[in-house]
């Protein structure tokens, strides 16, 4: 069921999605070649639990861990793994979700480990893009094909990536998977007609091959792309507004001004920053 959000109820959103967002930040200060992927889930326990924070993704359908970290290849869940050493030239992706009060965020990010090569920075910045591309179609009246149309014409007829099929964005709140799906690919004036107050993800994974995953992981949950190229992956919890789409897990205030709901969020963030940067020292 879709449910559109009141003023009140994003403001909570607003304060969630900070404290994940917090979360970011955090890692930024830390994550380095040659440390364990493990050490990324330690730091987001502690600093959730300093935050207030509950990891809504332990427990989930069996999920054990508190985010999901996914190197190169592997286009999502992957665990974080004591035995996974970063190294130079990695390309790491970070999705979590977290709920404040009841209220829910999502936000998936990607890191590269030291240089990267020039290839996968283009990735990056082609990913990044692609996600600003398709939020800037969460307007009302326009439809979810318009999201995906975008994001697909980008990545894949301009710049000759895959554009991941399986995995697809979702709406958000009062659980952390609701309709509508959204999906990355699509056709413009196709789907569900979105409205004001609704509440989504948009998450696209562009792959450097094919779009095609790999999803025979014994585990259950790892996705690795098919062909062996790299995926990477950008990802923000938004809100359908009258003034168009606000972000609700901007990580730079500054940059997202236009994209932000109110003034509120600023002052959630640097909350979470502080608690996120000092529990991070510790890690360095």
């Amino acid at each position: 069921m879709i449910t559109l959000k009141s003023p009140r109820e994003i403001e909570a959103m607003e304060k969630s999605g900070a404290a994940l967002a917090g979360m970011h930040l955090g890692i930024r200060e830390f994550i380095k070649p040659d440390m364990s992927s493990w050490k990324i889930e330690e730091f987001a326990r502690k600093y959730f639990k300093a935050a207030g924070a509950k990891a809504e993704q332990i427990g989930f359908e069996g999920y054990k861990y508190a985010t999901c970290v996914s190197v190169n290849d592997e286009i999502c869940h992957g665990f974080p793994r004591k035995n996974l050493i970063l190294r130079k030239g990695d390309l790491v992706k970070v999705d979590t979700v977290v709920s404040v009060d009841g209220f829910f965020s999502d936000s998936c990010w990607s890191y590269a480990i030291g240089e990267v090569k020039p290839e996968i920075k283009k990735l990056m910045d082609v990913t990044k893009k692609s996600l600003y591309l398709g939020i800037d179609q969460c307007v009302p009246g326009n439809r979810i094909g318009d999201i995906g149309a975008v994001i697909q014409k980008y990545t894949e007829e301009e710049n000759g990536y895959g554009d991941v099929r399986e995995f697809v964005g979702h709406g958000i709140q009062p659980t952390m998977h609701e309709d509508p799906m959204v999906p990355h690919y699509g056709e413009h004036g196709h789907g569900l007609r979105l409205k004001n107050g609704m509440t989504i993800t948009v998450e696209p994974m562009i792959n450097t091959g094919t779009w095609k995953a790999d999803t025979s992981d014994p585990d259950g949950w790892l996705a690795k792309t098919e062909d062996g190229g790299w995926s990477c992956q950008f990802e923000h919890s938004l809100v359908i507004t009258d003034k168009g789409p606000k972000i609700l897990t901007s990580q730079d205030p500054e940059v997202d001004a236009d994209y932000l709901y109110d003034d509120k969020y600023a002052e959630y963030l640097e909350h979470y920053g502080k608690i996120a940067r000092e529990i991070a020292e510790k890690f360095k």
